[in-house]
């Protein structure tokens, strides 16, 4: 008989009830008194299970019923060429009996099915296959039904070839998922290694950590979600990745130590560049403390990085003392540029009291004009600084008086030196000389290209006699 798909999970080993139990009395009650009924505490363990009704068809009970006699009482199974008795029955209960144990039969039956059907599950483990055939095996060896025991027999040997087809397949399954459980582990452990053994001194180490991390979460996932592998391969790639994990660990520490002996050397640097920093703040010295605050300036840059949080601890120490230095010096010179800018308008009154002066051409003009300029330049120099911007413009205009003055001062000395004078006369005497040879070379030259040459040059040596006769 097959069962049913929808019927497979309501299959159990027994598909009686406690009241047909008391009817017939099996072997399986009792091994020493075969003529005992079953006891009141074996019906009322009997009862407290819980019973699954399976319904059979008459055909299958029928046809499990004609391998069954009885005689005298008792029930009879064919059993191969031999009759095996299997129950007893009261007076006028026969048929009773009869379907009972075939539906015993039926039961067993039932059950090798619903095997045959677990077979093709996938969840399935070996265990329970030698389990289930272990028990089936022995159910089948001289069961206590009515019913074909050679083709139960036959299904029994069936399944049990089936089920070690399965055997096979989960191993083959099996040894499938080991290997890509030991493959999936083995690359976590390749990406560790790599990662490794590209470490050195440009390592971004913060990144580096956390792609280490990622990997070691990358090798608890791969443990999860595969097969689980025996004691001895579990340990040896544990052992490898362990092995890379503490080497990465170790390279990193090392890193670390290095990197805070480096930072306790800066934060060394900077330290002392902050307290040389506080002891200049006060100063008033502008111009060569200005200059060695920028040296600081440099070494501070120079020194390079100990942490966000030292550097910037003390660089607000640092800029705190430049601060007050520069703020210091700043407020000097908002004080003196105030007292510039009056001193700006004063010398521009007295620049252009100097330009009124011109213009200067006679002797006594300049000798007024130096005076004049004399006393200009006492006051000039009593009033003191004025804007830097602006000291080219008085300079230029002063310097432009003093240059005209000096320029008649010049002339009329030259004009009465008697050497400046004998010079002078030499030089008339020349020009004049040449002007007249220069009028008879005109007068007789023909060739009209020449003759205007030589006018060319009396008109120059006119004008240098003009010159020198002033």
């Amino acid at each position: 008989m097959s069962v049913p798909e929808n019927e497979t999970e309501k299959v159990t080993t027994e598909a009686t009830t406690p009241a047909e139990e008391t009817q017939l009395n099996t072997k399986e009650t009792s091994t020493t008194a075969e003529n005992a009924a079953p006891t009141p505490s074996a019906v009322a363990k009997k009862s407290a299970e819980p019973v699954v009704r399976v319904t059979y068809s008459e055909e299958d009970v029928a046809t499990a019923k004609t391998f069954a006699s009885v005689h005298d009482g008792s029930v009879f199974v064919k059993d191969g060429d031999q009759e095996r008795e299997v129950g007893k029955y009261a007076e006028g209960e026969e048929e009773t009996a009869l379907n009972l144990l075939a539906r015993r039969y039926l039961d067993l039956k039932a059950r090798l099915e619903l095997f045959a059907q677990r077979l093709k599950a996938s969840q399935i483990r070996s265990r329970e296959i030698d389990q289930t055939v272990e028990s089936l095996k022995k159910d089948v060896e001289a069961p206590q039904v009515v019913g074909d025991l050679t083709a139960l027999r036959n299904r029994m040997d069936e399944l049990a070839k089936i089920a070690e087809e399965k055997k096979a397949k989960l191993e083959a399954a099996r040894k499938r998922a080991l290997d890509k459980s030991i493959a999936e582990h083995t690359a976590v452990i390749e990406k560790a290694e790599a990662l490794v053994a590209g470490l050195n001194d440009n390592t971004n180490w913060r990144d580096t950590a956390e792609k280490f991390r990622a990997i070691f979460d990358e090798w608890k996932e791969t443990q999860k979600k595969n097969a689980h592998l025996d004691r001895k391969t579990s340990d040896a790639l544990w052992k490898r990745f362990s092995a890379t994990r503490s080497q990465f660990n170790r390279q990193r520490r090392q890193w670390a130590k290095q990197r805070d002996e480096a930072r306790e050397a800066v934060l060394s640097k900077k330290r002392a560049i902050v307290k040389r920093a506080e002891e200049l703040k006060d100063s008033t010295d502008w111009l060569d403390t200005s200059h060695e605050f920028a040296n600081l300036m440099n070494e501070w840059k120079n020194a390079g990085r100990a942490g966000r949080r030292d550097d910037d601890k003390l660089w607000t120490q640092f800029r705190a003392a430049a601060d007050t230095f520069f703020n210091a010096r700043q407020a000097d010179r908002d004080q003196r540029n105030a007292g510039q800018e009056e001193n700006l308008e004063k010398k521009r009154a007295l620049l252009a009291k100097a330009q009124q002066l011109l213009p200067v051409t006679t002797e006594q003009q300049a000798a007024a004009a130096r005076q004049a300029l004399g006393k200009i330049l006492e006051e000039w120099d009593q009033i003191g600084y004025v804007p830097r911007q602006n000291i080219r413009e008085l300079e230029d205009g002063l310097n432009a008086v003093e240059q005209q003055i000096k320029a008649v001062e010049e002339a009329v000395w030259r004009q009465k030196d008697p050497e400046t004078s004998a010079r002078r006369n030499s030089f008339e005497d020349q020009l004049n000389a040449r002007i007249a040879e220069l009028d008879e070379l005109i007068a007789s030259e023909k060739d009209e290209k020449k003759k205007a040459e030589y006018e060319s040059e009396k008109a120059a040596k006119l004008s240098w006699l003009a010159a020198v006769s002033k």
